[in-house]
């Protein structure tokens, strides 16, 4: 007979037959928080007489998800998990893990402890602690190279991999895969053939060469993570002839010890700053789905955007006006995706990706799809007239995009009969590698329109932000207050190499005359130009970039910008020429590199404070997504916004002290303090 207890608890337990079943239920993902280990150490304490076996599972769409991040910000209440799986090892009778959805991080370590994992088909389980700058705190770097060596172990720890059922049962993670509703049946045939506690397994025999090789890369993919650092350290332990109490207290030691860094605390803000832009989008009552994608301009933005949709399993038809410019298109469209097959970042096979994508040789031929994006080179007179003859052939339901870096949307939307369908998304190249998606509502941009876009952004994988409809958006206009100030460092004697080692140490993983040269010095010629009759006259101007411009010097496609690139050569190399035009232009005195770092962040968060204080973005934290996804901040930074409310209130004010005072115009300080204090 079944005895059903503690009905209305987080932890709900029932005796079913001779199986004593603890359920998980804490929606919307079950996550370890406190409520939970403790009313699960409770119910391991508390088994009912005639009960063979424990099962541990969870309600709803999956096991646990993992701890709850937000008790990571302070001291962990007791329980704490470690105490849990204690008591799971410590439990007379067998404990049987059954999983479903998702069993990551303290889920999985969970399962570990267990005698016994069974996985549902479709359930994805890891350990994914090393992308929150920690370690599995656990048991996890010590139970798993039992089930998988020590070599598996750290790959799949370090890649913080989320392993579907089918590999994990190859890798010995689970011991079987068994739907739910067989779970409770499979268990009472284990116990029948498997009385009592399960032996802890023996340490896979590995090569010594494998695993010290394994070990240098997994270090390597993460050189500024400490926690891959101090994880390839605790799994290589996991062999030592000692007490298991000894070695799970040292790696829980660390976990704390990593928990408390500012790189930890960089990327939980991430993390949840990452999970609030997913709800950005406004509600509508219905949106339906984008299938079918055409793009207008078979450039490289144009091909890297029609590769990505395909590659993500839409419908892409693609059309420029000039037939040998839609046929080189096609052809990048075709290496881009083979390129993606490579990489295993297809939904299929490259043939059906390749089959996905049809060209267009008319814009009349546009007029079925769900939605259109316009690529076509970045002048507002051509923009508009796309958009105005694209109107006059697609359906009153299609959205219309323009893939501008700064160009008003309003104004683009000027040349369309229908102005509540057109908006902006705004890729980044190379597009089949950049996540970040600005998505611009203008004026008369609909709900409905916008919520369709976001939605397509997310389903081929990218990470769309809301922007206003201000020149240059959220992150082009943080970036050029940036490279200016960079440029005044130049002026002054900073040579152009050293600002990018100051501002790569600082952070960045390209500093912005590398990036320049990438990207070409005409680009920032014509940019200039546009605004010549706009300056302010008073304002402060570099004329350096101006100076190599005119030299021939365009950066990397000539062999020469702001570095030289030696013949054969793709390494940019500090170059005499441009070292001479420093110093004989210099206004010193000459900025090290401490000063610099000030510098390029203080401009970079007082543009950002602007931004936020004029409702360009919603919140710093988007701000900070943008920056990371877009313009080279490396993700265990947390963004600028984010370092700059690590300094003190003091630090913040002489920061930009001397930011205003290269500039040559006052700020308004209580921005920057609104800005931080606006984080999650």
């Amino acid at each position: 007979m079944d005895v059903q207890t503690e009905p209305n608890r987080v932890v709900r337990t029932s005796l079913k037959g001779r199986v004593w079943l603890a359920e998980i239920d804490n929606p919307p993902v079950n996550a370890g928080a406190l409520a939970v280990r403790a009313e699960l150490l409770s119910a391991l304490r508390n088994l009912p007489v005639g009960a063979s076996a424990v099962v541990i599972r969870g309600t709803g769409r999956c096991f646990v998800s993992g701890s709850d991040l937000k008790e990571f910000s302070g001291p962990l209440l007791a329980p704490e998990w470690p105490e849990v799986f204690a008591a799971v090892e410590a439990c007379p009778l067998p404990v049987v893990a059954a999983m479903h959805g998702v069993a990551l991080g303290g889920g999985y370590e969970l399962a570990l402890a267990c005698d016994w994992r069974l996985a549902a088909a479709k359930t994805l389980v890891g350990l994914p602690e090393v992308s929150l700058g920690i370690l599995p705190g656990a048991g996890g770097t010590q139970r798993l190279p039992r089930l998988t060596g020590r070599a598996e172990a750290i790959r799949l720890i370090c890649s913080a991999a989320r392993v579907e059922a089918q590999q994990a049962l190859a890798l010995g993670m689970v011991d079987a895969i068994v739907e739910p509703d067989d779970v409770l049946a499979c268990v009472e045939r284990l116990v029948a053939e498997n009385p009592g506690k399960r032996r802890l397994m023996e340490l896979p025999v590995e090569d010594g060469e494998e695993l010290a090789d394994v070990s240098e890369r997994a270090v390597a993919k993460a050189p500024n993570w400490a926690a891959a650092e101090r994880t390839v350290e605790m799994v290589s332990k996991a062999d030592l002839a000692r007490p298991a109490a000894e070695a799970l207290a040292e790696e829980r030691a660390i976990f704390h010890m990593l928990r408390a860094s500012d790189q930890a605390a960089a990327l939980r803000h991430v993390f949840f700053a990452e999970r609030a832009a997913a709800k950005a989008a406004p509600r509508v009552e219905q949106a339906a789905p984008v299938e079918t994608v055409g793009v207008v301009g078979a450039g490289t933005m144009g091909a890297g955007i029609a590769a990505t949709l395909a590659a993500a399993g839409l419908s892409v038809q693609l059309h420029d006006a000039d037939s040998d410019a839609l046929a080189r298109g096609l052809a990048r469209v075709v290496d881009a995706l083979e390129g993606m097959g490579r990489h295993g970042k297809l939904k299929g096979s490259v043939e059906e990706a390749v089959a996905r994508t049809t060209s267009a040789g008319t814009i009349a031929a546009l007029r079925n799809c769900d939605l259109v994006i316009e690529a076509v080179v970045e002048r507002l007179d051509i923009k508009r007239a796309v958009m105005g003859a694209l109107c006059e052939v697609v359906s009153s339901r299609t959205v219309l995009a323009s893939n501008t870096s700064y160009l008003d949307i309003d104004a683009i939307a000027a040349g369309a009969s229908m102005p509540e369908r057109v908006l902006g998304l705004h890729f980044f190249a190379p597009v089949p590698r950049m996540k970040l998606v600005e998505v611009v509502a203008g004026a008369a941009t609909g709900d409905e329109p916008l919520v369709r876009a976001m939605a397509l952004a997310r389903r081929i994988g990218k990470l769309p932000i809301v922007a206003g409809n201000r020149e240059g958006f959220i992150g082009n206009r943080i970036y050029a207050a940036y490279r200016a100030q960079c440029e005044f460092l130049v002026q002054e004697g900073a040579m152009p190499w050293d600002v990018d080692k100051a501002i790569e140490a600082m952070g960045l993983a390209m500093g912005p005359f590398k990036v320049g040269d990438l990207s070409g010095l005409d680009i920032g010629w014509h940019m200039r130009r546009s605004k010549d009759a706009s300056r302010d006259p008073a304002a402060r101007y570099v004329d350096l970039p101006d100076r190599l411009y005119e030299m021939g010097r365009l950066g990397r496609k000539t062999g020469a910008g702001w570095y030289a690139y030696p013949a054969g050569g793709g390494r940019p190399e500090p170059d005499d020429v441009v070292a001479k035009l420093v110093r004989e232009g210099a206004r010193g005195p000459v900025p090290d590199a401490e000063r610099i770092r000030r510098r390029a962040l203080g401009a970079i968060v007082n543009e950002a404070a602007l931004v936020l204080a004029e409702g360009v973005a919603r919140s710093a934290d988007d701000i900070d997504l943008v920056m990371l996804n877009g313009y080279g901040f490396r993700r265990e930074t947390g963004g600028p916004a984010f370092m700059a409310s690590r300094m003190s209130a003091a630090k913040r004010s002489e920061m930009l002290d001397e930011v205003e005072a290269a500039t040559g115009f006052g700020f308004r300080r209580g921005y920057v303090e609104k800005l931080v204090s606006n984080l999650l």
